[in-house]
């Protein structure tokens, strides 16, 4: 039967011998696939240097996504105001290379409108960039050393005004100002270490004390790290498997403000894999004196995880958005302030995103090493408070620090201790007074007071 419509396209009005048994004709080809994802003009990336949607981008678009991951996290928790002065950790990787341009480029804005605004009324943030000199422990040759901090001092100023200052600043210089004997000292702190693991992880702890001395005595309140997606994933797993997982969501937040001076991460939703991809597009010149492979548990996870990324791209922004979930603490948010000079719309936004008392986790005792969180029983041991100073100090760590870094010879805990610079010693001494007025608090009600008689 057929309909004899003209209109029908289910060829019933033609009968069985009449339907054509050619294949349909193809499809037109969609060249849009050849064309960037977002602006739909330019020719992507070369294929093989990403994977995702990232890789689908022009290097205009991917440009501008990466700086708007970093200009998302600046702005969301009030990384950066007009009245700071911050300091970038430079190292010379791609990480801190990509750091300090998005802050130049923040501040050379903000230098724009500053002067194009009648006013004047909002002042420009200061930047100064730092650079560790860990010459002391890695066997590097004086004439390498010289010509990466010459390449730095170039870097930093071919950038454009506001001038920004350099500190190269020797990671011996954690022990006293006036000490003659830092570099033999250090040496020996390290040397007293056993694990390799731990070796490494105090001379991580070393390199933050050092960038907090040079912030705190050059008036800088931001330090801005370079820490990607990759390296926080890295560190999600290293912990958890030196059974550091109560005092993991402090590092891994956006802000850290346990520190005297407050410790940002605005690249911590970009991959390293972005950041090298960047540096290359933009020629950012990158050079890393002491590139030395992590070793022990640290070598293992990096392995792993690369592994893990090289059958999936995901995998380490998986990691951090499950480490993400984990509740945070009160000091993973900047302080909020009524200064005059920050604008309503960042004290209103600071105010939205800031993290609530009830959900976050208080914490007043630390561990002197690396200033880790510690739980109050955790840290609360009465044969400790009576005992000799070494075994004060070593109860008064995390239990990580103490596996991996403190000596177990009781002989050797007491070289140690002798060996640590005065913040370590002056943050144990901190933390035990912090123990007994603890522990008066808990046994309160069974104390007797003053105007009782003794009976």
């Amino acid at each position: 039967m057929s309909c004899n419509s003209s209109g029908c396209q289910s060829n019933c009005y033609k009968n069985g011998d009449q339907v054509s048994d050619s294949p349909p004709p193809p499809p037109a080809a969609n060249n849009s696939s050849n064309l960037c994802l977002k602006c739909k003009t330019n020719s992507p990336i070369t294929p093989g240097s990403l994977s995702g949607d990232e890789a689908r981008f022009c290097a205009d678009c991917f440009r501008s996504n990466i700086y708007g991951k970093f200009r998302l996290a600046v702005a969301s928790h009030a990384m950066i105001s007009p009245s700071d002065n911050v300091l970038v950790a430079f190292s010379g990787g791609p990480s801190s290379r990509v750091a300090l341009q998005f802050v130049h480029v923040l501040q050379d804005r903000a230098q724009k409108n500053f002067e194009a605004s009648k006013d004047k009324s909002l002042p420009v943030f200061g930047v100064g960039v730092a650079f560790i000199d860990e010459s002391a422990v890695y066997p590097v040759s004086s004439d390498k050393v010289d010509g990466a901090i010459q390449d730095m001092r170039s870097v930093v100023s071919n950038l454009a005004p506001p001038t920004k200052q350099l500190h190269v600043v020797p990671i011996e210089n954690i022990y006293a100002s006036d000490s003659s004997d830092g570099k033999d000292r250090l040496t020996k702190l390290l040397d007293a270490v056993n694990d390799a693991t731990g070796k490494e992880d105090l001379l991580l702890h070393l390199r933050m004390m050092a960038l907090q001395k040079v912030a705190s005595q050059n008036g800088y309140n931001r330090l801005i790290l370079g820490s990607c997606t990759s390296r926080i994933a890295c560190h999600v797993l290293a912990a958890t498997v030196k059974g550091r997982g109560y005092s993991l969501s402090a590092d891994i937040q956006y802000v850290d403000a346990r520190w005297e001076v407050p410790v940002v991460l605005p690249l911590r939703d970009c991959t390293s894999q972005e950041l090298n991809l960047l540096c290359h597009l933009d020629g950012l010149k990158t050079l890393q004196p002491f590139d030395s492979p992590p070793s022990g548990i640290n070598g293992l996870i990096s392995s792993f995880v690369n592994v893990l990324q090289e059958e999936n791209s995901s995998r380490e922004c998986t990691i951090l958005r499950t480490a993400g979930k984990l509740t945070p603490f009160e000091f993973n948010r900047i302080p909020e302030t009524d200064d005059c000079n920050v604008p309503l719309a960042i004290r209103r936004r600071q105010k939205r995103y800031n993290l609530k008392t009830k959900e976050s986790i208080s914490s007043e005792l630390f561990c002197p090493i690396c200033n880790a969180p510690l739980k109050n029983f955790n840290s609360l041991n009465l044969s400790s408070l009576k005992s000799c100073q070494s075994s004060r100090f070593n109860a008064a760590c995390c239990s990580s620090c103490q596996f991996q870094i403190i000596p177990k010879d009781p002989s050797s805990m007491e070289n140690f201790c002798s060996l640590l610079p005065q913040q370590v010693v002056d943050r144990a001494k901190h933390g035990n007074c912090s123990n007994l007025s603890l522990l008066r608090e808990q046994i309160q009600d069974c104390l007797l007071s003053d105007s009782e008689d003794e009976t």
